[in-house]
């Protein structure tokens, strides 16, 4: 939430130019980490047996995940697409649980930084606001984030992983095509 905060804080202070450069990238970073994502838990498990862990599940909370998560929220309250695919690959690393559990914290955490960066509109930036398409991405964003949780628990790992790469690169290839038309 903190992030989110300071992901609204960017927004309303830096130039729009800024994101054109650097969203592309995060976007590509988050569906690599996506598809390189079972080679790296797999490493990370066998890591973690050898360092004494008895269960994958009793795993402690790391450093880099809270930075990582903290980042990533600054990400989303600076401008939320793509949050998600992030916070799918930093999970898909980090934890060792499935697929459909990082999907669930992923819905919650995406939403709270979204409340928050949203709350921060409001209340600094009111008159800056363009409230049609504002309602646009509300509606859709807690329709998408509803029916994804739904759908996600119920698709296998693979299909869901593949979903999330197609939607990362549609995301990328849109990004990359503002940045050269515009």
């Amino acid at each position: 939430m903190i992030g989110g905060l300071c992901g609204a804080y960017l927004l309303l202070h830096l130039p729009e130019s800024v994101f054109a450069f650097v969203a592309p990238v995060l976007v590509l970073i988050a569906v690599i980490l996506v598809i390189v994502q079972p080679k790296l838990s797999s490493w990370a498990r066998e890591r973690a047996g050898h360092d004494g862990l008895a269960t994958p599940d009793l795993q402690p909370t790391s450093v880099v995940l809270v930075i990582l998560v903290f980042l990533t929220g600054v990400y989303g309250g600076y401008f939320t697409a793509a949050q998600g695919i992030i916070l799918m690959g930093i999970f898909g690393v980090m934890l060792h649980g499935t697929l459909q559990q990082s999907n669930a914290i992923k819905v919650v955490l995406s939403l709270a930084v979204n409340l928050v960066a949203a709350a921060s509109y409001l209340i600094f930036a009111f008159q800056r606001i363009n409230w049609t398409v504002a309602i646009l991405i509300a509606v859709g964003s807690l329709f998408g984030g509803w029916l994804g949780a739904r759908v996600g628990r119920r698709l296998s790992p693979t299909l869901l992983r593949g979903f999330i790469v197609v939607l990362g690169l549609v995301a990328f290839g849109h990004l990359i095509w503002q940045l050269f038309t515009e």
